[in-house]
């Protein structure tokens, strides 16, 4: 998962600035590494490091990424990968008919075949993303024009995306036919901007105009905006991005981020069996839904949770003495709130079940009198290869254990899960999804490695 941005400005030299505050607002798609590359006189400036957006960008580092198009990214990665700093990005190109930038937010599930068709050919690879393997990509089939080399490349790829790409004249943005992945189109003046979501027009003035539809090609130059490509499947929308993903406040696809969780909230009290005396979310996630679930059930809501904002995003220590204290730090309880008190416990999922039952347990320590946990999606019972990044089938706890055994692993008085059909029904059941991680059917099928030509 990452979070992209694009601008293109006819007049200003400046819009690094633009992307910081862009990048700012889409931090929670990714806390590993944050990078922006900018087109300076027709020469591409980039600057990308480990780190979050504030912490590898300091003014004078902005200052100096002069340019009237640029692209920036978030990146989130596994913990395999989060230390790679080869793997930052976008990433920057320069090849025989000109230079390329890219920001990628997604998965080309059959990259691996291509790079090793890419190496057969003698082409050398410096890190494992996917966006070096678009990049050769788009660089072998750019025998003319740029668009059409573009165009035959995600032709070649089957894949969740969200893309963005500039080069000393233009920027090009890209959805995946299925749309799996997001990509909204704003305007600031004159300004065209591309972004993951649409909270990153907000936090810096602009007009959202509309998505980029499934499949949909569009370039931006000093002629304006064209579309120039489009190639939609069957919409497949990745449930997670509603559920945990997007920001409450952004728009996705004509939906509300916030009215959607809220409305899940809602269809998840009406699910369940309700005999609480006060209804709280887990920070920061669960919030929304538990707002919807105490309108629905008239329970009241309270904060029962408070979360330090100003701790790190990581938080490692070398003793589970030390690793206790650091939760304590991030999360304090409102005692008035859940002392004596049967609690509802409202959160958007259960992957590894680690955080729930530390949830609880703080809750328990509070003098909570009973927990209930409700939460606002279906049993997480297989991994994503689309670009979730949840971990193998062996860690994810419902698939390996009953929801009764969930519910005494975690220490609740009750555990109920909002099923599929009333998840769906929440966020728009005439639209399609992919809900490959609660059933297994996969928008795009994963892709399988053959040996020895088999």
């Amino acid at each position: 998962m990452s979070g992209i941005i694009g601008i293109y400005s006819s007049k200003r030299n400046d819009v690094s600035q633009l992307i910081y505050y862009g990048l700012y607002a889409l931090q929670h798609r990714g806390q590993v590494s944050s990078g922006i590359a900018v087109n300076n006189n027709g020469y591409i400036d980039y600057f990308k490091e480990l780190g979050l957006v504030h912490e590898v960008f300091s003014k004078e580092k902005i200052g100096r990424l002069r340019g009237n198009i640029g692209i920036g990214h978030v990146r989130y990665a596994p913990s395999h990968d989060e230390h790679s700093q080869v793997n930052t990005l976008p990433l920057v190109a320069g090849y025989k008919r000109g230079a390329l930038a890219l920001s990628l937010d997604g998965t080309i599930v059959n990259s691996e075949k291509i790079k090793d068709s890419l190496e057969d050919a003698g082409i050398i690879f410096q890190s494992s993303l996917d966006g070096e393997v678009l990049a050769n990509l788009i660089a072998r089939n750019h025998k003319g024009d740029l668009e059409e080399a573009i165009i035959k490349t995600l032709n070649e790829v089957e894949g969740t995306y969200g893309l963005v790409l500039m080069t000393n004249d233009r920027l090009i943005g890209a959805r995946d036919p299925f749309g799996l992945k997001p990509l909204s189109l704003g305007k600031l003046d004159n300004n065209y901007i591309l972004a993951s979501e649409t909270c990153a027009f907000d936090t810096i003035g602009a007009e959202f105009i509309r998505d980029i539809e499934p499949g949909e090609v569009v370039v931006i130059d000093n002629e304006g905006l064209r579309t120039i490509n489009r190639n939609p499947k069957k919409r497949n929308l990745c449930l997670f991005e509603l559920i945990y993903f997007a920001r409450p406040d952004s728009l996705l696809d004509g939906r509300s981020i916030y009215l959607s969780r809220q409305e899940a909230g809602r269809q998840l009290a009406r699910e369940s069996e309700n005999d609480g005396d006060v209804v709280i979310g887990a920070p920061d996630s669960g919030i929304v839904f538990a707002i919807g679930f105490a309108e629905e059930s008239k329970i009241p809501y309270a904060e029962g949770i408070i979360k330090n904002r100003y701790v790190g995003r990581t938080f490692i220590q070398p003793s589970q003495d030390l690793r206790e204290q650091g939760v304590r730090i991030k999360l304090n309880t409102v005692k008035e709130n859940i002392e004596g008190k049967r609690v509802i416990l409202v959160d958007d999922s259960i992957v590894r079940g680690t955080t729930i039952k530390r949830t609880v347990d703080l809750l328990k320590k509070a003098g909570a009198k009973e927990i209930h946990v409700r939460i606002a999606s279906p049993q997480v019972v297989n991994p994503c290869h689309l670009g979730m990044d949840t971990p193998s089938r062996e860690n994810l706890i419902a698939a390996n254990y009953s929801t009764e055994d969930i519910r005494k692993m975690i220490g609740a008085d009750s555990l109920y899960y909002l099923s599929i059909d009333g998840l769906v029904k929440s966020v728009g059941e005439n639209n399609g999804f992919c809900k490959g991680c609660f059933t297994g059917d996969y928008a795009i099928k994963p892709f399988v490695k053959k040996v020895n030509g088999e």
